[in-house]
């Protein structure tokens, strides 16, 4: 059987035609692979109390810089306060408990910006002690290479029993 796109309705064919439209076929394959690629999930840690509109806003960025990166960013603060009181402290340790609960799922840790939260710390310990690569960021998205913090300033004895 002919390949009907070869071929003109008077059966004359016509390569030109044909050609291009596989190659336009192969290159939109390739290019639905290149997003459908796998991608590590890295958790994104970043401070939300304080200023919140501008931290969601930094969140989201921090992730969106994640994705461009090619990772699945996942960024509980910006998940949890959706239907979690950010406010009550037994919803917000629910929150934290829940965020370091998918923490063990993540392939790095991502934390961003100079200014650590007591939320983020959790997190940063948590990642340690579970020996989980950790990278640091600028708020500007610059990695900061070679920054490491030591495990007497997390008092990473504390908390063994997590």
């Amino acid at each position: 059987m002919r390949d009907s796109s070869y071929y003109n309705k008077e059966g004359y064919p016509i390569p030109t035609h044909y050609y291009a439209e596989q190659n336009i076929l192969a290159e939109e394959r390739a290019r639905l692979k290149r997003l459908h690629a796998f991608r590590p999930v890295v958790y994104i840690c970043s401070p939300l109390r304080g200023d919140v509109p501008n931290n969601v806003r930094n969140a989201r960025r921090y992730s969106r810089f994640a994705v461009k990166q090619g990772y699945l960013p996942i960024a509980p603060h910006l998940l949890f306060p959706q239907f979690l009181n950010d406010a009550d402290e037994d919803e917000r340790e629910i929150g934290i408990y829940m965020g370091l609960v998918l923490l063990t799922k993540c392939k790095e840790l991502w934390v961003f910006g100079e200014k650590k939260s007591e939320g983020m710390i959790r997190v940063i310990k948590r990642a340690k002690w579970r020996n989980i690569p950790i990278r640091y960021f600028s708020e500007e998205l610059e990695e900061k290479d070679g920054q490491c913090e030591s495990s007497e300033a997390l008092h990473l004895d504390q908390d063994r029993d997590d």
